[in-house]
């Protein structure tokens, strides 16, 4: 029986080599053929190897790296991060770590409304319906620090800063999004 050739091509190599470190390092033993075959779908930014394979399906290897994402999305670390946030979209706790800090600012940047100029009770109310954890004088700081909101001087008025999110925040924002978003 012949075998199908499946390309694989990566845009990022140190990104997949986090993502196949990540993947691996809670295992007790090697990975099976198959599950081998979804953890480097997996690092590659695909949902597995069944994916992958449909992607390739009917296409020549040079058009299929074509269309490899520029950027290798880290599907373990996107699955920690989301893990801040309850099944209503709420963060419930401020992470320890800066860059999980800085993705979870993200999903609180895709729920203020763009284009809009708000008072510091306006812009604490949307980022107390946001968590739950009781300090969103810390969320709005890193949002400013963060340059991910803008303030006057005097603090009377705040916006959205528009800006196109990094891909890991941008999945990030989907999967937790992809929850009911609570109001605000």
């Amino acid at each position: 029986m012949s075998r199908t050739t499946i390309p694989f091509a990566t845009a990022d190599i140190s990104a997949l080599a986090k993502s196949l470190r990540a993947q691996l390092a809670n295992r007790d033993g090697p990975p099976g053929h198959v599950e081998m075959l979804n953890i480097l779908a997996r690092a590659a930014g695909r949902r597995n190897f069944q994916q992958l394979r449909a992607e390739s399906e009917g296409r020549p290897a040079a058009e299929i790296s074509q269309t490899t994402p520029t950027s290798a999305v880290d599907a373990v670390q996107i699955a920690r991060v989301a893990g801040h946030f309850d099944a209503l979209g709420r963060m419930v706790r401020w992470p320890s770590r800066t860059r999980h800090q800085e993705l979870c600012l993200w999903v609180l940047w895709s729920r203020l409304p763009a284009r809009r100029a708000f008072t510091e009770a306006e812009v604490n109310a949307l980022i107390k319906a946001q968590h739950l954890f009781g300090d969103h004088a810390i969320l709005r700081r890193s949002l400013c620090n963060s340059r991910l909101l803008s303030r006057t001087r005097d603090g009377a008025e705040y916006r959205r800063v528009e800006r196109e999110p990094p891909p890991e925040a941008a999945a990030l924002i989907r999967q937790v999004l992809a929850t009911r978003a609570p109001p605000g």
